[in-house]
């Protein structure tokens, strides 16, 4: 029964993740399951306790919002995702306030058939959201809460099949998880994955394509061959994504890792996610808050690698009251541009660390502190001298395809309780390419235990280079949370946060990839949301 509970839960929790991808339970869940070592560091196997060829789990999760956030275009009024006073229209008033329910449900599939012995299994997850009332009788994502209902909605998140070919290989084929991480998504608590490697903010999304994994007591490796865009397939115009993972155990419940990506982009402004296009040039980039090369329509080719390193300890907190984890990651690369006067092209050359650490210093495993630090190169040139020393994630070619959702923040950076709305104030690493230097503290204590918990929190945030009229400090968060357990896998909490926005929103500098405000002249108005969410997970 033990086991049963660690799968469902290392299951689902993949599942809840980020516009489309973020809905999240802690490690309260995992009390009264086990505190072996062995166990944890091992994948789940999903033979262990179940008798049943097809099994089925779903998460569903309602909430009310209330906050003076919303979007000035009408085109993504039921749907809003990207930066916060982005080209996505994203603002805030000190007049108008936003009153909304949403509504999110992620059923889950799992089809192991006897016949192969648990050497093959098929997954398959889909997605149906939408605010209420927002539309009924039509075709598309995230809607279908009006009357009488009747919407085309279901989005699919994951098919693929793993392959089990000897012990401690593990072979996914299809449309799966990319994450930044060395662990099995599948086999793997969330939480694990969001504190540890790159914590999702570089990759953290789907993607069709092929990973192998060997897994050993010591060691854990992976391989990843992903096609990011197709385009044309009798033409040399694809988005092709390369990965690799290492990660070793060391005494003291240490762990050490490295990984090499790599992206070879042959789009050449043919295609990309929708109308908003792909890759470094595209409108994607300035709606994500990532840096856009400003080549206009003309094409280019990019070779983009990102050479990281992390580390970790007692990441599953269970061996003693220290978890400390962090990374480094340096992307660097060359981008040839079919335009006269960047015959040369432009070198990218960027970085970005990161450093958490927490202190349990109660009885439960909500019982603690913690502080996280977060760093990224900016560019105070743009690409006008030919070289881009900022960062890049994976948010210049997926909407989003990096999600920073676990710092505590639920304003400066993203919260992880999202459905339809993604809109942090700094939603990726990058910063615009101003580069970012932040931390967040955060403290939680469970009023009784297992039961009721309470949070409060505040993060900071600065930019590396200044915007021409403006400063270099982003803003201060404060925010706090109390959450209460109703029973098995299922809790209604209530959330809130305010955040004083600093300098850096006296300045509309155009020499970046959007306008910094938005559409305001001067500082925008704070925001601020309350929300409150029932989530329960169904097995």
């Amino acid at each position: 029964m033990k086991r049963k509970i660690l799968l469902i839960i290392g299951v689902l929790f993949t599942s809840f993740y980020g516009f489309s991808q973020v809905a999240n339970y802690t490690e309260n869940q995992l009390q009264n399951t086990s505190s072996s070592s062995t166990l944890f560091e091992q994948d789940l196997p999903y033979e262990a306790g179940l008798n049943k060829e097809l099994t089925f789990y779903a998460f569903f999760i309602t909430q009310g919002v209330s906050t003076n956030m919303y979007p000035e275009s009408s085109l993504f009024n039921g749907q809003l995702v990207g930066r916060l006073f982005g080209q996505n229209s994203s603002t805030t008033s000190s007049s108008k306030t936003s009153y909304y329910g949403e509504q999110r449900l992620i059923p889950f599939f799992i089809y192991e058939p006897k016949l192969f012995k648990g050497k093959a299994l098929l997954r398959a997850s889909f997605e149906i959201d939408w605010t209420w009332g927002d539309q009924a009788y039509g075709v598309g994502g995230n809607k279908g809460g009006a009357l009488s209902g009747d919407q085309v909605n279901i989005q699919t998140q994951n098919v693929e099949i793993e392959f089990i070919p000897a012990k401690g290989w593990a072979i996914n084929v299809g449309l799966q998880r990319l994450y930044d991480t060395p662990f099995n998504p599948y086999r793997t608590f969330f939480d694990k994955m969001t504190y540890t490697g790159y914590r999702l903010a570089y990759w953290g999304s789907d993607a069709v394509g092929i990973s192998v994994r060997r897994n050993t007591d010591l060691s854990k490796l992976k391989l990843g061959y992903y096609k990011l865009y197709e385009n044309s397939t009798e033409l040399s115009d694809d988005v092709t994504l390369l990965e690799f993972f290492y990660r070793r155990k060391l005494p003291k419940y240490w762990n050490v890792g490295a990984s090499v990506y790599g992206i070879l982009d042959r789009g050449k402004n043919t295609g990309g996610v929708s109308v908003f296009g792909q890759g470094l040039t595209s409108v994607l980039t300035a709606y994500n808050g990532a840096y856009l090369f400003n080549f206009g329509t003309n094409d280019y080719t990019a070779d983009i690698y990102w050479l990281g390193t992390f580390f970790s300890r007692n990441p599953d907190f269970i061996m003693d009251r220290y978890q400390l984890s962090g990374f480094f990651s340096y992307n660097l690369g060359h981008v040839n541009v079919n335009q006269e006067g960047w015959e040369d092209g432009v070198d990218v050359s960027g970085f970005a660390l990161n450093a958490r650490g927490a202190y349990r210093y109660g009885q439960t495993l909500n019982d603690y502190v913690s502080v996280d630090y977060v760093y990224s190169s900016g560019d105070p040139n743009g690409i006008s001298d030919g070289k881009y020393t900022g960062v890049i994630t994976g948010n210049t070619w997926g909407l989003p395809a990096s999600i920073f959702i676990s710092s505590g923040a639920y304003l400066l950076f993203p919260h992880i309780n999202v459905v339809n709305r993604f809109t942090p104030v700094v939603s990726d690493l990058s910063n615009m390419g101003y580069g970012l230097n932040a931390f967040t503290l955060n403290a939680h204590h469970d009023i009784i235990p297992h039961k009721l918990n309470i949070k409060i929190g505040m993060a900071q945030g600065f930019s590396n280079v200044v915007p021409q009229n403006g400063g270099s400090n982003i803003g201060t968060e404060l925010n706090a949370a109390i959450k209460y357990k109703l029973g098995a896998f299922m809790s209604v909490e209530l959330h809130g946060a305010n955040m004083w926005l600093g300098e850096f929103f006296d300045s509309n500098d155009s020499n970046y990839s959007s306008d910094i405000n938005g559409s305001y002249d001067v500082r925008p108005p704070n925001p601020w949301t309350v929300f409150i969410v029932y989530k329960w997970l169904l097995f």
